[in-house]
């Protein structure tokens, strides 16, 4: 009988230190964000009263909890976050919809990409702020011209990226699937959609981000609700705790849509990490 060799327990399990090292960085990290941001506060809180700003420019933290406590407690920062919620879902539906599907076009047809593509960066190049003024004559102050406005800022980094990522091909791949005689919609959907899926899901985090802004900017124009119409309101009252609180309100929103976007994307990528803004230069 011949002996089988096995291979040493050691080197079917991770390093010891390193996964202690790795579980210590991932409950670390968290606390010393925290800790920053106490710092940040506790010198913000203290420290601005000994500068002489004057506090109609810059509020302290404690103003500014205050401003949240009351706006939420009565009732009145929910109306305000919802609508601009419901403005940036909708509008950014319907510019992932239609960047998905102009991208996987554009991308699939040499001709419509040469048809297209000069009015694409034409549109892209123009300011998002000059066009919410036309949205919201042409349309009215509702939500409509909210969230064309939104869906136009979501529209167009995603475009690019599902244009990028389905173009993105292995040649020999390619070429090994035409030898199988896989059709078109084989090889669009089992190696051209995969190989762009991680392009996409970053396309995807940026356009989450950038309807948030889209909705803002649109209530900056022309709104009667909203976090953005509170922010011109809050300015025209002098209240700078007021502002200070939708611009926390509107981070914070961001942060967790961007984060269900990303956390999303790891679970149906899994096969290739997805990272976060900033992290590939994304």
């Amino acid at each position: 009988m011949t002996d089988v060799e096995t291979p040493p327990a050691a080197e079917a399990r991770p390093n010891p230190p390193r996964r202690r090292g790795l579980a210590l960085k991932r409950v670390l990290t968290p606390l010393g964000q925290v800790a920053f941001l106490a710092l940040l506060l506790a010198l913000w809180e203290w420290g601005l009263p000994h500068l002489n700003v004057p506090r109609y420019l810059v509020p302290l933290p404690s103003e500014i909890g205050t401003a949240l406590y009351n706006g939420y407690a009565h009732g009145l920062f929910w109306t305000h976050t919802w609508v601009t919620l419901k403005e940036v879902l909708i509008g950014y539906g319907i510019g992932v919809a239609m960047g998905i599907g102009l991208g996987v076009m554009v991308s699939e047809s040499h001709f419509l990409d040469k048809l297209f593509s000069p009015y694409i960066i034409a549109m892209n190049a123009l300011p998002k702020v000059a066009i919410a003024p036309l949205m919201v004559v042409w349309f009215g102050q509702g939500i409509t011209a909210k969230v064309l406005v939104t869906a136009l800022v979501a529209f167009f980094p995603l475009l690019v990226n599902v244009t990028v990522g389905l173009k993105s091909l292995d040649q020999e791949q390619l070429d090994l699937m035409r030898g199988m005689t896989a059709s078109r919609w084989q090889i669009f959907t089992k190696m051209k959609f995969r190989n762009g899926l991680p392009h996409i899901f970053a396309g995807l985090e940026i356009a989450m981000v950038l309807a948030v802004v889209g909705a803002v900017v649109a209530e900056f124009v022309g709104a009667q609700q909203g976090l953005g119409y509170y922010i011109q309101l809050s300015l025209a009252l002098v209240n700078p705790a007021g502002m200070f609180a939708m611009l926390i309100i509107l981070a914070v929103l961001s942060y967790a849509l961007y984060e269900i976007v990303h956390r999303v994307g790891q679970k149906l990528v899994f096969w290739q990490g997805i990272h976060r803004l900033g992290k590939d230069g994304v």
